[in-house]
């Protein structure tokens, strides 16, 4: 077959010609992707008309084919950079406008997605058909939910929500009429956390909101759209109904197991993740095997290479439909389509679509026969994909999917054939080549976790041994089985429990996971050349020695503050404090952030990963008061930090929901300590009940106040929900100094921050942490108006992101989202 399909000239190789454009598409669309802001459109126009340009000038240059070469890079990179800028022009004209923020609109259209539950409510996808009279720039995909009443958890035995509804339940397909309130979707943005902004982007999600009551929805229709998704929620729905079953065959089996089990087996069978329990990813996370837990990239490819094999072998038996079509050619035919039917059924996200696109170019270059080395294969698959979703390249799942690929094309072009007419000598070698296959991707992929999640599950590599297999060939396709025969939902759950039980015990285990900060990004790209090296088929000497470069990354130290000095990192967390403080030794975390939902807070969504990423293992948590949004972490962090010492207000101390974190030492006034040269003191609330004066006493008026003093004298305040009552009884001791930053008291409300307040401290930094367009309205304009007036500088989290602050630089203040700068980011876009 001849490759000789480009214009460069006869003395360059073929192969390495074709190299040039895909690494031209790799390079473009990093480039791109990279941005900090959109230049204008023409500019990208431009750039697309380039790339031929380029491409035209190649034939002056036939005696020089490393000019050829470059020509032919910067042509395919500037085509690939000058779409994906034109793309992203194209979504940002469908932008919610600002003036449609926070009112009340008309919408009328489709529900498009399966329907998740919450805690309170339920959420989807809606496709918008058209808006109210009048009203321009409703985008036409956007993401709704519809809560219960405010405070109120649905009961595990209610039936699907809404019941306001007319007694209809929501369904994919159907055609509503809401009044919705929307905003655009906006996420926290935390050093190394996740960029949901990002990904409601790449989803094309331009909107979110909540139905309002009145007026009353409207059904207009049943509706035949959507047929896939109403055949996904009617599996889950199936599914969750053998818990009955479950509980009939195994009546002291306890319930909480029995769930968490039929939760993997909708989450495998669906993708619906939803459905498995926050205390069961952090198990499935510690041990590594979180990928086989959800229709993952990587567990598309996994499901792609064991249906190949399987089907291959089958195929065999036959002799006449080998004489049809070669077995080869039907494992590569049945692992494409079967991946795609799968992904398909788990609702097409966009890890599945990468993937299924992935597999397809490896597939179609095996099926055509082109004899390209496994890495030429595997930098066309990634062009591929990029020129389709530049904006995977942000995404975990994307490396994590892509390296498993890599994997599979390396080991399977270095494996030994073994041809043994013996059926058991067969069986045994194909047995050992999945369980190779699973090792070195569990290898490969142990320093690309690090670089990414800042931990390694160190049992992880004996924990995918058995669950890699276990999970592909036996839970899930029981559990898609379960659409035909609806018991063989309750034979997945059975089959889960012993792999639950192997997987608490190996988390229990004191050296099951490796938490290590995240290294500079060289220390991270050597520790991942690692990993593949060391997987490659390489002689064991060199495999070693090139193990030697992930030394930099595990070795990585941690950062500390100086002697005498002190750092604050206020987490973007939504609506709610989390504020860490570090020494040169010591680390407190003030407050925990609030509860989004019955199963995620912020202490396992947004805390966890931050301490992960940066090496953090706080000493100290002070709670200061016990108010969801400043404790809603709290249980999550003390359970994944059981030697934490915590320290709390009385409401804290007397809250039942909080007994999961005694012992709590009460905060009260005149309690002090010194780290470092660092000295900490509580300024309130007092001891005793005299200070409230007759009051009737509210958690918000015993919050901790926390104030740090460095050694060179620079101050903070932490100041929790304290109002106007306690700033003056702390205005009367004379406690009140001059601050170089401050934690604005209850986030910013009417009842706190009074004149004489502010003018008594006249911090220099004022912190305010609250939510994006918060229902409460935080910070009201008048709070910020009087900060703004004594000289303070405002800074507001939902615009900030996570704030950086150090003493030994009490002048500056670094923002995450100036630090990152996007261009998706819901602040910059028009």
């Amino acid at each position: 077959m001849s490759h000789h399909l480009s214009p460069v000239p006869a003395s360059m190789p073929a192969r390495l010609s074709w190299l040039a454009p895909l690494w031209g598409c790799v390079l473009g669309a990093a480039w791109q992707v990279t941005q900090s802001g959109l230049w204008s459109l023409s500019a990208y126009q431009c750039l697309m008309a380039l790339g031929p340009g380029l491409w035209l000038g190649i034939p002056r240059f036939r005696g020089r084919p490393l000019v050829c070469w470059l020509l032919l890079m910067l042509g395919a990179a500037c085509c690939t950079a000058g779409l994906t800028g034109w793309r992203a022009h194209v979504y940002l004209a469908q932008t919610l406008p600002k003036a449609l923020e926070a009112v009340d609109l008309e919408v009328e259209g489709t529900i498009a997605s399966m329907l998740q539950d919450t805690a309170n409510g339920q959420r989807w996808r809606f496709e918008v058909d058209q808006a109210a009279t009048g009203v321009q720039g409703v985008p036409p995909l956007i993401e709704l939910s519809w809560y219960g009443p405010y405070g109120q958890e649905l009961d595990a035995s209610q039936p699907l929500l809404p019941a306001w509804s007319q007694g209809l339940a929501l369904s994919p397909g159907q055609r509503w009429r809401f009044t919705v309130r929307l905003k655009r979707p906006h996420g926290a943005r935390n050093p190394h956390g996740f960029d949901y902004e990002l990904l409601a982007w790449e989803q094309g999600v331009q909107a979110t909101g909540y139905v309002r009551e009145k007026p009353a929805p409207q059904l207009l229709e049943m509706g035949s759209a959507y047929r896939l998704q109403r055949w996904r929620q009617w599996l889950r729905e199936r599914i969750r109904g053998q818990i009955q079953q479950l509980q009939a065959w195994f009546p002291a089996l306890e319930s909480g197991r029995q769930q968490a089990a039929m939760g993997v087996v909708a989450a495998l069978a669906v993708g619906d993740q939803q459905a498995i329990d926050r205390a069961d990813w952090a198990l499935f996370r510690q041990t590594g095997v979180a990928h086989l837990m959800s229709i993952s990239g990587l567990h598309i490819t996994m499901f792609s290479w064991v249906a190949a094999l399987l089907v291959g072998r089958l195929w065999r038996i036959s002799a006449t439909a080998c004489r049809w079509l070669p077995a080869p050619r039907v494992a590569l035919l049945a692992g494409v389509l079967l991946a795609a039917a799968y992904a398909l059924f788990s609702g097409w996200g966009l890890p599945a679509q990468r993937t299924v696109c992935m597999l397809a170019v490896v597939a179609l270059l095996q099926w055509l026969g082109v004899r390209w080395p496994w890495p030429c294969v595997w930098l066309l698959a990634l062009a591929v994909v990029l020129v389709a979703d530049p904006w995977a390249l942000w995404q975990a799942g994307f490396w994590l999917s892509f390296v498993a690929v890599g994997v599979l094309l390396a080991t399977d072009a270095g494996a030994d054939r073994v041809d043994d007419e013996r059926p058991v000598r067969r069986f045994l070698s194909k047995l050992y080549a999945l369980w190779r296959e699973q090792w070195l991707i569990s290898l490969a992929l142990a320093p690309l976790c690090l670089l990414l999640f800042g931990q390694v599950s160190i049992v992880g590599l004996l924990a995918n041994l058995v669950a890699i297999p276990w999970v592909t060939l036996v839970v899930t396709p029981l559990a898609l089985l379960a659409a035909l025969v609806p018991m063989a939902a309750t034979c997945a759950a059975l089959a889960m429990l012993p792999l639950m039980e192997l997987l608490q015990w190996l988390a229990q285990l004191p050296w099951a996971v490796w938490t290590l900060p995240q290294p500079a990004w060289w220390a991270s790209m050597l520790a991942v050349a690692a990993g593949l090296l060391l997987i490659a088929p390489l002689p064991w000497r060199l495999r070693l020695v090139s193990a030697g470069l992930a030394m930099p990354a595990l070795w990585w130290p941690a950062h500390w503050a100086k002697w005498g000095e002190f750092e604050l990192l206020a987490a973007d967390i939504g609506q709610g404090n989390a504020v860490i403080i570090s020494t040169a030794a010591h680390r407190l975390l003030y407050d925990a952030g609030p509860q989004y939902s019955r199963s995620n807070d912020a202490g396992e969504r947004v805390l966890l990963p931050l301490f992960a990423a940066q090496g953090m293992k706080p000493d100290v948590m002070m709670l200061s008061h016990r108010d969801l949004d400043h404790t809603g972490g709290a249980l999550a962090v003390k359970a994944a930090l059981p030697g934490l010492t915590v320290m709390g207000s009385r409401s804290v101390v007397d809250d039942p929901q909080l007994a999961g974190l005694a012992p709590v030492q009460p905060c009260t006034q005149g309690l002090r300590w010194r780290w470092e040269g660092v000295d900490f003191e509580v300024l309130h609330p007092p001891p005793g009940e005299d200070w409230l004066k007759g009051r009737k006493f509210r958690p918000n008026f015993g919050s901790c106040v926390l104030r740090i003093r460095s050694a060179t004298g620079r101050v903070a305040w932490l100041t929790g929900d304290i109002e106007a009552a306690q700033e003056q009884l702390l205005l009367q001791s004379g406690l009140l100094e001059p601050l170089d930053w401050l934690l604005v008291p209850h986030h910013g409300s009417k009842t706190s921050s009074t004149p004489a307040w502010v003018q008594g401290l006249k911090p220099r930094w004022a912190v305010v942490q609250a939510g994006y367009l918060n229902r409460f309205g935080h910070p009201v304009p008048e709070v910020s108006q009087r900060y703004l007036a004594v000289g303070s500088q405002l800074v507001l989290q939902d615009g900030c992101g996570a704030a950086s602050w150090s003493s030994a630089k009490p002048l500056d203040l670094q923002c995450e989202r100036q630090a990152q700068p996007r261009y998706w980011d819901v602040h910059k876009m028009r």
